[in-house]
C-alpha cells in the first residue's frame, strides 16, 4: 500500500492514477493515523515553496514523516516535494523546510537565453546508477520538468540525476531509501511509470524484509 500525502496541494489525482497504472495500491495520507498499513509515502507539490510547507505542517504529519524519513522507509518526493526536504528556499526565505538534505532551493538565474520556468521535456544524467529506485533507466532518459526553482544539495553526494539547463542541477535525490525527483514522474509517460513501478517494488520489498526479521 502506497500512502499519498495530501494536504489539497499537488497533481494528486495524476499521481495516484499513475501509482496504480505502475502496479501500486493506495491511499490518502491526511493525519498520522493514515500511515497505518502504508508501505511507502509519496510527498508531492506544486507551487510556492512556502505555500506547500505550511499546507503540509496544518496536516500534523511533520514529526510523524521526519520519523518515517528518519527509519529509512521508503519515500519519494516530487517537485516541490522534493524541495520541501531541503532547510530553505529563495521562493519563501522566511519559511524552514523539513531539513532532511542539507542545502537550499534557489531560482533559476535571468539569462536571456533560458526561458524561466523550464516546462516541458528534459534529459537526465545518472549519478547513482546502481540505485534501485533507478533499475532499468538510462542516462539520457527524458522527464517532464515544470520547475523556476531548484535544488542545490550541501552535500553532492545525495544527487542521484543531474540535468543541464543553462547550468547543472541536481534533478533527483537520494538516500537510502529516500528518493525525491525535480521532474513529475506523473507526467513522465512510460519513463515515468518505470521510475514508479521502482517505488511501488521497492516498498514492497521492504515490507517482505521486515516480516523475514
Amino acid at each position: 500500500m502506497i500512502g499519498i500525502i495530501n494536504y489539497e496541494i499537488g497533481n494528486l489525482r495524476s499521481v495516484e492514477k499513475a501509482l496504480i497504472q505502475a502496479g501500486g495500491q493506495v491511499k490518502w495520507v491526511r493525519s498520522p493515523g493514515d500511515l497505518d498499513g502504508c508501505q511507502g509515502l509519496v510527498l508531492p507539490g506544486v507551487g510556492a515553496f512556502g505555500d506547500c510547507i505550511r499546507g503540509f505542517r496544518a496536516t500534523g504529519l511533520w514529526s510523524s514523516v521526519l520519523e518515517w524519513i528518519k527509519r529509512d522507509r521508503p519515500f519519494l518526493g516530487i517537485c516541490v516535494g522534493y524541495q520541501m526536504l531541503f532547510e530553505s528556499s529563495e521562493e519563501s526565505p522566511e519559511t524552514p523546510g523539513l531539513g532532511i538534505f542539507g542545502g537550499r532551493v534557489v531560482r533559476f538565474p535571468n539569462r536571456g537565453e533560458l526561458k524561466v520556468p523550464q516546462i516541458g521535456w528534459n534529459q537526465v544524467t545518472l549519478r547513482q546508477s546502481g540505485h534501485v529506485m533507478l533499475a532499468g533507466i538510462e542516462h539520457g532518459t527524458y522527464y517532464y520538468f515544470v520547475h523556476s526553482y531548484y535544488p542545490v544539495p550541501a552535500d553532492p553526494a545525495i544527487t542521484a540525476m543531474e540535468t543541464e539547463y543553462g547550468l547543472r542541477f541536481a534533478s533527483a535525490g537520494a538516500r537510502g531509501n529516500l528518493f525525491a525527483t525535480q521532474f513529475h514522474p506523473e507526467k513522465s509517460q512510460a519513463n515515468g511509470l518505470r521510475l514508479l513501478g521502482n517505488f511501488v517494488s521497492v516498498s514492497k520489498n521492504y515490507e517482505a524484509s521486515l516480516a523475514c526479521r
